[in-house]
């Protein structure tokens, strides 16, 4: 039990509670301990009934049925595994940042599902975060199942084919796709590739509640090449840009 805690301690600290809710909800919903129906995102109770846990709920959820098991499972291993690599790699030592993509992508998944009736998050979130972290990693030779191997920004949408092969359903997945692109191409493809004004930043109080340290651990996000030049020309205030690091294969 030793070992399990401390692997579990050593999971990046937004990561660690992110992936701990997402197991603990479901398994409450499984054993019967809570309704699930309280945990699904319902516009009418949501809206009207002012059940305003819903949207965080909704978030952390999936239904451990015999049939969606095997989905859940590798949802989760995405969520440990990319939301890892962003918030040790790109968002190194600066949390609140990570905060506030998460933060970013929720609240467009939260409305989105709203005017289109879905009632989980769980995945859509996951996609987002992936998304991001296989953009950052665009020239990235990844390997997926069965030996393939392709460019890391290839891989959301490889997912999502493979979730449809499994699931046979994959609005979830093309919603955090569609959320992941909109965060990255306003945070990094507009203002540095494009030249554009920064539409995002990150509240002071995030910073308040998550300040940012020095002398983490490093070593996964790479951006474009012209991001990284962007990045190299100024020094990174509070809330500016990041030290990128390298990125690393899949499976090494």
């Amino acid at each position: 039990m030793s070992d399990v805690g401390d692997w579990f301690r050593s999971i990046p600290f937004i990561t660690r509670y992110w992936f701990a809710g997402s197991i603990a909800l479901p398994l409450l919903g499984k054993l019967g301990l809570i309704n699930p129906q309280y945990f699904s995102l319902s516009p009418e109770a949501f809206l009207h009934k002012f059940q305003i846990w819903r949207p965080i709920t909704a978030t952390f959820y999936f239904p451990l049925l015999p049939g969606t098991g095997f989905l859940y499972m590798v949802n989760l291993y995405f969520l440990y595994q990319y939301s890892s690599r962003l918030e040790t790699g790109a968002f190194d030592g600066r949390p609140a940042d990570y905060m506030f993509m998460l933060l970013f992508n929720w609240i467009c998944i939260v409305i989105t599902g709203l005017i289109m009736d879905m009632q989980l998050l769980m995945i859509p979130l996951i996609m987002s975060v992936l998304y991001v972290w296989a953009q950052l990693n665009r020239d990235m030779i990844v390997s997926f199942w069965f030996g393939t191997r392709f460019k890391a920004c290839y891989l959301p949408w490889v997912i999502l084919g493979f979730n449809f092969v499994i699931g046979g359903v994959i609005i979830n997945e093309l919603i955090g796709n569609l959320v992941g692109h909109l965060y990255f191409f306003l945070m990094f493809k507009y203002p540095l590739d494009l030249g554009g004004r920064s539409f995002l930043h990150t509240p002071e109080f995030l910073y308040r509640l998550f300040p940012s340290r020095r002398g983490g651990v490093s070593g996964f996000g790479v951006p474009p090449p012209s991001m990284r030049r962007a990045a190299d020309d100024q020094d990174r205030p509070a809330g500016g840009r990041h030290n990128w690091g390298q990125g690393f294969r899949l499976g090494d």
